[in-house]
C-alpha cells in the first residue's frame, strides 16, 4: 500500500512496509518515536519538489477544492500502478484519483493517524532538504494561500482611497482660502464685481481675462459670462468706486488666479479617480453611501476590512466619537449619527425619521462592507447594494407617509406600536342627503308643526293682558288663590259658569283636536275687545283665563253691574293686608264693575254687599 503526503515543498509518496500496525491505531504513535523505528514501518518512494511558490499555491488551492493539479497528475501517473492501493487524507481527492486513473484509494481514521505520525518525522524521512528551507517554503505558501483565500488583488488596495480623500479635503480648504484672498485683494480695485458674480470660478476667470477694470469696454467676456452678466460688468466698470492699482499688483493677482484654476482642475480629476477606486474596492458601500461619504468612512476606520469588522452601531456613530464620549460623561442624550448623516438617504428623511433611517442604513452598510471585503466574486457585483437601497427607499417612503405598521419584531411589538397610534374613524358621506324633494312623512310632520304653532298663537291672543299692564312672572298657584278670593264677591251663578269654562279651556290645551274642528271653532268664536285697566303700573300682575271668562259671562247675561268707588277701595285694602304681595283679584273686580250688558240697564251695588 502506498501513502500520498502533501507538503509545502512538494509531493511525497511513501510505501507502507507493515500494514498490520494499522490495526492497532492506539499504539501507532509509539512506533514513530525514533527515526529507526519509523524506517521499519514506512519508507520514502518518491518526492516531487515544487519549482516556485506559484506552483505550490496552485497545487494547494486545487487540493483544498478536491481537484487534481498538473504536478500531482504527473507524480501519480509515473510512480503509482493501477494494481496498487493509495492512502489519501481527503475523500474528495481519492474519488477524483479513482475516477481519473482507476486506482483504489483509502481514506479513513486510521489513514489520518498514520499521516499525522509521518508529519512528526517528516524531516528525518526526507533526505536532502534542510530544515531552514522547509520552514521558508511553509511560510511563503501560508502567506500566498491566505492572500488567495481573501481574493487579494492590487486593484483592491484601500490605502489609496484613504490618502485621496484626505488630499481632497485639504484641496477644498486651500481653494476656499485662495478665493477669499483673491476677492478681498481685487475688491479694492473693482468692488462691484464681487456682488455681480457669485460663482467663484467665474469670478476668477473674469479677473484673469479682464485685468484692469478700464479694459472692460474692449474685452469680450462672452466665453465666460452670459450676455446679461457681461452687460452688468461693463456698466459697473465705468462707474466703479474702486481705487487705482499698478501693473505689478494686477500681475500677482492674475498669478494667484492661475493657481486657483490649476487646483480646481486637479481637484476635479482627483474626485473622478476617487470615484473609480471606490467602485473597484467597495462598490456596494458606494451605492449605499456615495463615493465621498464611503471614502470618509473607510478613512475613519482605517481600511475596508476594519469597517467590515465593525458592528452596525459603530458604523452609525463613526465620526461622532467626541460627541458620544462627551454625552456619556455629562449624562446627556447620545448622538444618533456621525458621518452617515451626510448620505443622501438620511438627508432626504424628515427630522423625526432621521435617527431611525440612520440606524437602518448603518445595518445595511455593515452587510455591504463585509460582502465587499470578503466576497469571492471576481467581477464587480452591485446586486446587494442596489437591493438594499431600494428596500431602504421604500421604508423611508412608508415612514414619511405615516402608514408603516411594522418593520421588524414580533406581534407583541406590533401591538405596542399600534397602542400609541391615533385610530381615525372614517365617516362615509350619505348621498341621500343631497335630495331636496320632501317625503310624505316630512309633509305630515311640517303640517303638525304648523298646527301647533297656530294653536299657541291663538292661545296667546286670548291670554293677552290689557294695555298698560306689565307681563307678570311665575308663581301660578299663588295667583290662582288670590283670583279665587276675588271671585267670591261675585254671585254664585256666575261663579259656577266660570269654573266650567276654565275646565273646558284646560282640557282643550291638554288634548289637541283635529284640524277641521279647530279651524271651525276659531272661525266661529269672535274675539271681543278686552277691557283696559289704567293706573296699575307699580305692582306685577298675571293674567288668568278665568278673569277674561268672567267678563264674557256677564256680557251674555245682558246685565251690567257697577261698583262704587268705596267698595273697590275696601277690596283693595283687604288684599294689601294679606301676606301675599301679588294681587290679581283687582283685575277681575274692575272688569266686572265696568262690564256693560246689551239691554242697557244699570244697577248699583250697596256697600253692605
Amino acid at each position: 500500500m502506498l501513502v500520498l503526503f502533501e507538503t509545502s515543498a512538494g509531493y511525497a509518496i511513501f510505501k507502507l512496509l507493515d500494514e498490520n500496525k494499522l490495526k492497532n491505531v492506539s499504539d501507532l504513535y509509539s512506533h514513530f518515536e525514533s527515526p529507526e523505528a519509523t524506517s521499519k514501518i514506512i519508507k520514502l518512494k518518491h518526492f516531487q519538489k515544487f519549482d516556485d511558490t506559484t506552483e505550490a499555491l496552485a497545487s494547494a488551492a486545487s487540493l483544498i477544492e478536491g481537484k487534481l493539479c498538473k504536478s500531482l497528475k504527473k507524480v501519480i501517473k509515473s510512480h503509482v500502478n493501477s494494481s496498487d492501493s493509495l492512502m489519501v487524507a481527503d475523500p474528495k481527492l481519492g474519488a477524483a484519483i479513482k475516477e481519473k486513473f482507476n486506482i483504489s484509494c483509502v481514506s479513513s481514521s486510521s489513514a489520518a493517524d498514520l499521516l499525522r505520525c509521518i508529519r512528526s518525522q517528516f524531516e528525518n524521512l526526507l533526505v536532502g532538504l534542510p530544515k531552514k528551507d522547509l520552514t521558508a517554503m511553509s511560510l511563503g505558501l501560508a502567506h500566498s494561500l491566505s492572500r488567495y483565500k481573501l481574493k487579494f488583488s492590487p486593484d483592491k488596495i484601500d490605502t489609496m482611497i484613504v490618502q485621496a480623500i484626505g488630499l481632497l479635503d485639504e484641496l477644498d480648504k486651500e481653494v476656499n482660502n485662495y478665493i477669499m484672498r483673491c476677492r478681498e485683494w481685487y475688491g479694492w480695485h473693482f468692488p462691484e464685481l464681487g456682488k455681480i458674480l457669485t460663482d467663484n470660478l467665474e469670478y476668477v476667470k473674469t479677473i484673469k481675462t479682464l485685468g484692469m477694470r478700464e479694459n472692460a469696454k474692449s474685452i469680450d467676456l462672452s466665453s465666460i459670462l452670459n450676455p446679461a452678466l457681461e452687460d452688468q460688468v461693463k456698466t459697473a466698470a465705468e462707474i466703479s468706486m474702486g481705487t487705482e492699482i499698478a501693473e505689478d499688483d494686477i500681475q500677482h493677482i492674475v498669478q494667484m488666479c492661475d493657481e486657483i484654476l490649476d487646483i480646481s482642475t486637479y481637484r476635479t480629476s482627483l474626485s473622478d479617480y476617487l470615484k473609480s477606486r471606490m467602485m473597484a474596492v467597495a462598490p456596494n458601500v458606494t451605492v449605499l453611501l456615495g463615493d465621498l461619504v464611503g471614502a470618509r468612512m473607510l478613512a475613519q476606520g482605517g481600511s475596508l476590512v476594519n469597517v467590515a469588522k465593525m458592528p452596525a452601531s459603530t458604523i452609525q456613530l463613526c465620526g461622532a466619537e467626541k460627541a458620544l464620549f462627551r454625552a456619556l460623561k455629562k449624562k446627556h442624550d447620545t448622538p444618533k449619527y456621525g458621518l452617515i448623516y451626510h448620505s443622501s438617504l438620511v438627508g432626504r428623511a424628515t427630522a423625526k425619521v432621521k435617527g431611525r433611517m440612520s440606524r437602518m442604513l448603518a445595518a445595511k452598510v455593515a452587510l455591504a462592507a463585509r460582502f465587499d471585503a470578503f466576497g469571492e466574486s471576481e467581477t464587480i457585483n452591485l446586486d446587494l447594494g442596489t437591493n438594499h437601497l431600494a428596500n431602504l427607499e421604500y421604508k423611508l417612503r412608508l415612514m414619511e407617509e405615516g402608514s408603516m405598521t411594522r418593520i421588524s419584531g414580533t406581534a407583541k411589538a406590533k401591538a405596542k406600536f399600534e397602542k400609541y397610534q391615533v385610530k381615525r374613524e372614517i365617516v362615509q358621506y350619505s348621498a341621500a342627503a343631497d335630495s331636496t324633494i320632501p317625503s310624505n312623512k316630512r309633509k305630515i310632520e311640517d303640517a303638525d308643526i304648523k298646527e301647533e304653532y297656530s294653536e299657541k298663537a291663538t292661545l296667546k291672543d286670548i291670554k293677552q293682558e290689557p294695555e298698560g299692564q306689565q307681563p307678570p312672572k311665575k308663581k301660578k298657584k299663588k295667583n290662582k288663590e288670590q283670583s279665587n278670593g276675588a271671585d267670591k264677591s261675585i254671585n254664585n251663578g256666575a261663579d259656577i259658569s266660570v269654573k266650567s269654562e276654565q275646565e273646558s279651556i284646560l282640557t282643550e290645551e291638554q288634548t289637541p283636536k283635529s284640524k277641521k274642528k279647530k279651524k271651525r271653532e276659531l272661525q266661529e268664536e269672535p274675539v271681543e275687545d278686552e277691557p283696559i285697566v289704567e293706573n296699575v303700573t307699580k305692582k306685577k300682575k298675571k293674567s288668568v283665563v278665568a278673569d277674561t271668562s268672567i267678563t264674557e259671562v256677564v256680557t251674555e247675561s245682558g246685565k251690567k253691574k257697577k261698583k262704587n268707588k268705596s267698595q273697590v277701595e275696601e277690596e283693595t285694602e283687604t288684599i294689601e293686608h294679606s301676606p301675599k304681595k301679588k294681587k290679581k283679584s283687582i283685575v277681575a273686580d274692575t272688569s266686572v264693575g265696568e262690564a256693560v250688558s246689551e239691554s242697557g240697564k244699570k244697577k248699583k251695588k250697596k256697600k253692605g254687599q
